[in-house]
């Protein structure tokens, strides 16, 4: 089996010189006592300021795994990182990681999936914020009192001066997490990392989640990574999008390109079991079959090839050869062994007409 190469990501031309974020080749592994686990394995991917990249895939593909790298969150012993991330001209992996503790919370900023665990139980919503505030802020108790009733207030928090002496178990739900966004927000990041921030939240609440971030990006010029397994919500945000499978990148492009003409079958599949509000359907959604790999052994070749429908038709590539991620179309790429006849007819005469 051949190794896999090196994700290729733009080295020359504007994208490469505007990026507020560059992540190169990026490989996270955790030793454990069943084995080495590569949850990431030679990501690659550049944000600029002012846009959404959306990262999508199933649970256990590597997502959450690389917004806490990214955010320099992985020091335990058994932990191993490479590569190199890019941030605003600063490498991260190298940095000291007192450094890289100081730029969290003023440089990026991280929304939490489950804001109840992510917050302390023990000190007031308000206190927290207020906190966050003042680490990176020399101000008085009583200016950084008023940011967070401000933040809380920005938020969509009914009466924020009296709820900011609330504990985050006394808010609801949605509530939490507007009050996790206000944490995130306080200091105004410049990347602005929301992992599944609408987990577990009614669609009304998801809305309105939602429609805060885009609003309160327009006004920081933040740059945004919108983790989630919801193709749904980052067709609402993303202007970029990056589907995850197995710890690595198997499609990437404009959220437009991905969603209006994909090239991989585990994004047919992933679009294939979205369901849709703008046209009539009277057919049951089709799930992708299987379950993801273990990413303790990962199949060879192609991870995704024993469930892929389409493996038999790569003469045997599928099962031994590890696909590059090749460019099908103007920024867009994709790694998958079909060639491009057989994605055209394909999508074309099987998945288009499903969807």
């Amino acid at each position: 089996m051949s190794a896999p190469a090196a994700e290729p990501v733009p080295t020359t031309g504007p994208d490469a010189e505007e990026a507020f974020l560059a992540v190169r080749d990026l490989k996270i592994s955790f030793d454990t006592d069943d084995g080495l686990v590569k949850s990431v394995d030679g990501l690659s991917f550049e944000l600029r300021r002012g846009r959404t990249l959306g990262i999508v895939g199933e649970s256990g593909s590597g997502k959450s795994v690389t917004s806490l790298g990214i955010m320099g969150l992985h020091r335990s012993a058994r932990a191993k990182v490479s590569g190199e991330i890019w941030l605003d001209g600063e490498e991260l992996i190298g940095a000291d990681p007192d450094h890289v503790r100081r730029l969290r919370g003023r440089k990026m900023a991280m929304i939490f999936q489950d804001p109840l665990s992510a917050m302390h139980p023990y000190y007031t919503v308000g206190a927290q914020i207020v906190e966050a505030y003042r680490v990176h802020h020399k101000v008085s108790k009583k200016d950084a009192h008023n940011r967070a009733v401000e933040m809380l207030d920005r938020v969509g928090i009914p009466e924020p001066a009296k709820r900011f002496a609330d504990y985050p178990h006394q808010f609801s739900g949605g509530m939490r997490q507007r009050a996790m966004i206000a944490m995130s927000l306080v200091n105004n990041p410049e990347l602005l990392i929301a992992d599944e921030p609408t987990t577990a939240l009614d669609v009304t609440v998801q809305a309105q989640i939602l429609d805060l971030i885009r609003d309160l990006q327009k006004e920081f010029g933040s740059a945004v990574i919108m983790i989630t397994h919801d193709l749904g919500v980052v067709a609402e945000l993303a202007d970029d999008l990056l589907v995850m499978y197995a710890g690595r990148c198997i499609e990437r492009g404009s959220a437009e390109k991905v969603f209006t003409e994909p090239q991989h079958p585990y994004t047919w599949g992933l679009l294939g079991s979205m369901p849709r509000m703008d046209r009539e359907r009277t057919d049951r959604l089709i799930p992708v079959k299987g379950s993801p790999p273990s990413l303790i052994n990962v199949p060879s070749g192609c991870a995704f090839h024993p469930r892929c429908p389409y493996a038999e038709l790569t003469g045997g590539s599928s099962q031994s050869v590890v696909p590059e991620l090749r460019e099908v179309g103007s920024g867009h790429f994709a790694a998958c062994h079909l060639g491009e006849a057989d994605r055209e007819r394909i999508w074309t005469e099987e998945i288009a007409p499903k969807l």
